[in-house]
């Protein structure tokens, strides 16, 4: 039997390849919204970062994610993030 291949995504925030399943995606849609898409499968460009607070926090500072989307992101998208990945 094959083994299926794993995608492997790279986080934002520390630059780590990482499976994908172990990252939250961050998608910007094609009408320019900026949303946490926790099904991975919502329609536009995404981005990757872990479940981790210090990776969102270190990808806002460098403005990682700001560069990813080509456009400048809201601090709410932020709140909303950092709110997101402290539930869990």
């Amino acid at each position: 039997m094959q083994q299926r291949k794993i995608p492997m995504r790279k986080c934002t925030g520390c630059n780590e390849m990482k499976p994908k399943k172990e990252l939250v995606r961050i998608v910007k849609s094609p009408e320019g919204e900026i949303s946490v898409d926790l099904t991975g499968k919502k329609n536009g460009r995404g981005a990757y970062i872990c479940h981790d607070i210090k990776c969102l926090n270190s990808a806002q500072k460098a403005k990682r994610l700001e560069r990813a989307f080509e456009c400048s992101i809201p601090e709410e998208v932020y709140e909303r993030l950092t709110k997101e990945l402290s539930d869990e």
